[in-house]
Order: structure tokens, then C-alpha cells, then sequence
């Protein structure tokens, strides 16, 4: 099923089922109010959910309306966690290349994750508003999932089953602000500002088998400013799948329902498929010809992230954002 949370005032909205087309939608508060009293109780609700969504996919749902991405919070506009990995071995191997330096074996052997705001999550077309330009402002292309409550030193089997459902993410990123905050050893903070969130969570059942391994093998489709800026293929390079990030998470402690681990930037060998951060653009650059020429994102600047699926439909939903 497809799930999206309807801005009503409120921090954390209504919780609504949206159908599979994404041209429907018919809120769920007669079964559960939010997305979070949903997980709270998910072998409850979840079947509930599930006969709403079929009904509202057969058109007997009785107070359907023409769903609008537009008014759509994060599908969490707050949790209890977020936790973003960097799953993505070719990101990383950039990077280090970029700066002269070879990757550690450690990051190879085991995932890197790092905390970020999760109080405060954007919408799929909540505008991007910092300070300055100079902060060296960039988009993130990502994926993310929801889990249920994981116990502590879960194995990534059992992880795997407590996924339940899947999002987009765009992890904006100050990529000036980043070196100053590594040198204090303290990890980011400043540079990583709220991640917004695609209008729909899905639960993985809807991705047929374009899910599997605890991978999404679905390219995900970045264009800044009206121009393709990448489509990597998300299944393809992903060194540690979702169960293994979260189960690295569940090591020394638990998660509680509602807890969301995001992949990190979704990243690929193959250049020919673009790039899913600006920043990987300017490593290119930089390994290429010594210095990179793409600038970072301007005021007024819109990113565009969304995956489709083998048809060329829509399944989260587009993250569509200005930056102010």
C-alpha cells in the first residue's frame, strides 16, 4: 500500500492511503491518525490499511478525493530517529580520490552511519530555505526506510523483516561547512540541515520484484533546474543493503518504531548515469582537471527526485523543491 500524511495544521498531520496511480486518496483517521500511531500498532492497523488502499484501487471508497502531492507533509514529518548510511561504495571511493587519499578498508567491511534531524522533516515540495549561498548548498538523492521496533543486536534477517516501508529522500547537504566540522572531529551537525521526504511511503510489497536482497534495483532520476542531472541505478553499487544497515545501527542499541535509516546518496560506478549529489559532479571534476567548474545550488534553484517504475509510473511520488 502507498501512504501519505495531509498537512491539516497540525505538526504531524493525517494519515491518508493514497492509490496505486497516485490520482486518489481517502484518509485512514477511522483506522489510525497518523503514520506513527500506524507503526505504534502496525500488525493492528496495517491490515486495515491494506483494505482501505484495495478498496480505494477498485473506486468503492466512499470519501475519495483527487490526491494532491502539494499538501502532503513528510509521510513522517517527525521520528523518533534518523539515521543516514553511506551505503554507496562509489560516493565514498570519489571522494577520496578526489582528495588523494585511498579509501579505509574499514568502510568497506562495514557501513558508515552518521544521525541527522529527525524532528524535523520537509515535505515533498517544502521549499529549501538556508542562508547563504556560500554554504556551498547540495542536493541528495537517496532512499530510505521505515522500520518497526528492531531489537538490540538484531541480525540483518531479522532486520529485513521489520521494514516497513519505503520512501525517497533528499539529504541537502553544506559541503562548505563540512570540512571545518570534521577537522573538530565531532562529526556534521551545521552541514547537514532537515532531509525532505518523498509524498508517499510504500510498503515493500508494492515494489514486486524490483525489491529484493534488501535492495530497490530502480533507477532513481535526479534533474536540477529542468536538466538531468543523473540516474543511477539504486540496486546496482549498494555495498551494504537496508537489513545490514540496520542491524549495524541495532549493535548497541534498539530501535523503536518509526526509527528511519536512509541509504545516503544513491551512487554508481558508471559516470555515463550522472550523479545524485552535486558533489560527486566536482570530484569528477577535480580527479578529471585538477579543480572542479560545477557550481553548488543558487536561490531559486528547483531539484527534482523521483523513481518509476518498469512502466514509467510514479511510485513514492516526486520530491520537488526551490531553494530560497
Amino acid at each position: 500500500m502507498k501512504l501519505a500524511t495531509i498537512h491539516d495544521g497540525s505538526r504531524d498531520g493525517q494519515l491518508a492511503v493514497v492509490s496505486r496511480d497516485l490520482k486518489t486518496a481517502h484518509m485512514a483517521d477511522a483506522i489510525a491518525p497518523t503514520l506513527q500511531a500506524a507503526l505504534d500498532d502496525w500488525a493492528f492497523i496495517s491490515p486495515q490499511l491494506d483494505n482501505l488502499y484495495e478498496g480505494l484501487n477498485r473506486g468503492e471508497a466512499r470519501r475519495a478525493f483527487d490526491f494532491d502531492p502539494a499538501r502532503c507533509m513528510a509521510p513522517l514529518p517527525r521520528a523518533y530517529q534518523w539515521a543516514e548510511g553511506a551505503a554507496y561504495l562509489p560516493h565514498l571511493e570519489l571522494e577520496q580520490r578526489a582528495a588523494k587519499r585511498a579509501l579505509p578498508e574499514t568502510l568497506r567491511e562495514e557501513p558508515l552511519l552518521g544521525l541527522g534531524a529527525g524532528d524535523d522533516l520537509l515535505g515533498p515540495q517544502d521549499d529549501i530555505v538556508l542562508a547563504h549561498e556560500e554554504w556551498g548548498i547540495d542536493f541528495g538523492a537517496g532512499l530510505a526506510a521505515i522500520v518497526d521496533d528492531v531489537p538490540m543486536g538484531a541480525t540483518p534477517d531479522a532486520a529485513h523483516g521489520r521494514i516497513r516501508l519505503l520512501m525517497l529522500a533528499n539529504g541537502i547537504a553544506l559541503r562548505n561547512l563540512a570540512a571545518a566540522e570534521r577537522e573538530k572531529g565531532a562529526g556534521l551537525l551545521q552541514a547537514r540541515p532537515a532531509t525532505a521526504c518523498s509524498p508517499l511511503a510504500v510498503t515493500p510489497d508494492e515494489l514486486g520484484d524490483a525489491w529484493r536482497g534488501g535492495k530497490l534495483h530502480l533507477a532513481l532520476r535526479s534533474t536540477w533546474n529542468g536538466h538531468l542531472a543523473g540516474q543511477p541505478e539504486a540496486g546496482a553499487d549498494m555495498a551494504f543493503n537496508f537489513p545490514q544497515l540496520i542491524a549495524y545501527l541495532c549493535r548497541s542499541r534498539k530501535l523503536r518504531a518509526g526509527s528511519i535509516v536512509g541509504s545516503g546518496v544513491v551512487s554508481n560506478r558508471d559516470a555515463g548515469l550522472g550523479y545524485g549529489c552535486i558533489a560527486e559532479q566536482r570530484w569528477r571534476e577535480t580527479v578529471a582537471d585538477g579543480a572542479p567548474s560545477t557550481p553548488f545550488m543558487r536561490f531559486g534553484d528547483i531539484i527534482r527526485i523521483e523513481m518509476l517504475d518498469e512502466k514509467g509510473k510514479s511510485i513514492f511520488g516526486a520530491i520537488e523543491q526551490t531553494l530560497q
